[in-house]
């Protein structure tokens, strides 16, 4: 008798210790169902979770704790059955509390059998919200990671393409300056010239924007208001849309400025609205729009201004949204887009510091959006002059490619210059050395242990009162140049290299 009463002893203080622990966990909801589903048994980790108490849910059906589309299709009755017919059931999935909001829930289901007969279900559910979250927000950062390096990849083959046909484009550009001084009266040579000049500036636009992409283009970042500067390319931006597609305007007031390279900002935002106006064949409106925003993400954080581009055309597929910046990728028919504009968007942004972002939805419309990080210099005020067309003195020209070179000095000869030309850093100091020289045009990027950044450092070093212009196509070090020594782009018009060299210090 008395080891009876100490069995059932035991097991009355097992049942009980058991009961306090389900009942005291509060990081799951354990309770029990019965064979058809009510609720017979509540721990606080439900009323914490669900916001239940006990006596507001025993005796209720557990699939209140359903979404009402869930409900709808069944999925609570489903869910019994699979735990009964296959032993478990386990997912995860959207929940309601009480107050109405949505959790997301890792759910388990287990039946519960006495004497082979099923007596009801124990389930068990946490709320997993946070960390389905942080999980979310790692894939999207694999995916953004994901994103730069094909792009980086693509930036090194469109950068090293454009660099090289730069200086192609510098060679036909000062040939047909050659040309055009003389003194034919051949009026089909005349439109000759004029087509291939045509031709040039053509190619030169397009390879900036290649290099735009691959955040290798020789920029001039300086501060911007950007009120200001779409009241300076209004009318541009009109003409842009044409009389088919209305353009308005949405811009919230005290916009902080931004940072960037005037050029390349205005002919980013042409590349939209354009973009934009060829998505609504049949009209349309197109809505620039800019406010200030605050970041807190892994990739951007601080203080940005989102400038927007939107347009209620025909939306883009979501099968090729994620190729949208890829150069040469477009939907428009042959002949009429080169697929470059919107890489340019995409250079732009990131090489200024920001990023781009699109939303569309078919039959609705699509909008782009610039972030870029907001700058607390003010603008500098705006100077103008007429460069001198001519000039005298010596130029030490600092060029390892031979035809660029000849053509080079084609150009500073006509404007006046005697020139002595050497192929790398290393000759140029031992010209320097030895020679009366009056300024160095060098380019960048050369062959040996000193490119021409590093030359120019050297020179005012040597030579402080030395000035020194440099040139190029694309360079990863140009970045670093600006402020210290001016940058002429590749290709170059003569007007262009006369204005560079008046702005020299002397």
């Amino acid at each position: 008798m008395i080891k009876k009463f100490n069995q059932q002893r035991d097991l009355f203080e097992s049942e009980r210790s058991f009961r306090l622990l389900v009942e005291g966990v509060a990081d799951y909801a354990l309770y029990m169902l019965d064979p058809n589903g009510i609720i017979t048994s509540w721990n606080i980790g439900g009323e914490r979770i669900k916001g239940y108490s006990p006596q507001e849910i025993l005796g209720q059906h557990f699939s209140r704790f359903y979404t009402e589309t869930d409900r709808a299709n069944g999925k609570p009755a489903r869910a019994l059955g699979i735990a009964r017919d296959q032993g478990r059931y386990e997912e995860e999935g959207w929940r309601v509390r009480k107050d109405g909001t949505f959790f997301w829930a890792s759910v388990v289901i287990d039946p519960i059998y006495e004497g082979g007969t099923l007596v009801g279900f124990a389930k068990i559910t946490r709320d997993i919200t946070e960390r389905r979250n942080t999980q979310l927000k790692l894939e999207a950062m694999q995916r953004q990671l994901a994103e730069s390096q094909k792009f980086d990849a693509l930036g090194q083959l469109t950068g090293g393409v454009a660099h090289d046909f730069n200086n192609l484009l510098m060679i036909i550009s000062g040939s047909l300056h050659v040309l055009k001084r003389g003194d034919s009266e051949d009026s089909r040579l005349q439109r000759a010239i004029s087509a291939i000049e045509t031709a040039t500036k053509r190619g030169a636009a397009l390879t900036g924007q290649l290099l735009t992409f691959a955040r290798r283009q020789s920029v001039n970042p300086q501060p911007i208001q950007f009120g200001d500067r779409i009241e300076a390319i209004r009318e541009v931006l009109h003409a842009g849309v044409g009389s088919a597609v209305r353009l308005a305007f949405e811009i919230e007031r005290e916009i902080w400025p931004i940072k960037a390279d005037v050029s390349e900002f205005e002919t980013a935002l042409l590349n939209l609205v354009i973009n934009a106006r060829d998505a609504m064949p049949d009209g349309g409106t197109v809505t620039i729009g800019a406010h200030n925003i605050v970041l807190n993400d892994p990739l951007h954080s601080g203080e940005f201004v989102a400038i927007t581009v939107a347009d209620t055309g025909f939306g883009i597929p979501s099968d090729v949204v994620d190729k949208i910046f890829e150069p040469f990728f477009t939907t428009k028919p042959v002949g009429k887009g080169t697929g470059l504009g919107l890489s340019q968007v995409h250079g732009f942004a990131h090489q200024a510091g920001g990023t781009v972002r699109v939303a569309s939805e078919l039959g609705k419309g699509t909008t782009f959006t610039i972030l870029l990080p907001r700058e607390t210099a003010t603008a500098p005020s705006e100077t103008s002059g007429t460069a001198p067309l001519r000039g005298s003195g010596t130029v030490l020209l600092v060029e390892d490619n031979p035809d660029v070179a000849l053509v080079s000095t084609g150009l500073l000869e006509q404007l006046g210059y005697s020139v002595r030309r050497v192929a790398d850093a290393e000759a140029a100091l031992h010209e320097v050395e030895q020679n009366s020289i009056d300024f160095v045009f060098s380019d960048i990027v050369m062959p040996g242990k000193m490119d021409g950044l590093s030359l120019a450092h050297r020179l005012r070093q040597i030579r402080p009162g030395l000035p020194v212009l440099l040139a190029t196509g694309y360079s990863d070090v140009a970045a670093g140049v600006r402020g210290d020594f001016p940058i002429l782009r590749k290709p170059y018009e003569i007007h262009e290299l006369s204005e560079a060299i008046a702005k020299l210090p002397r």
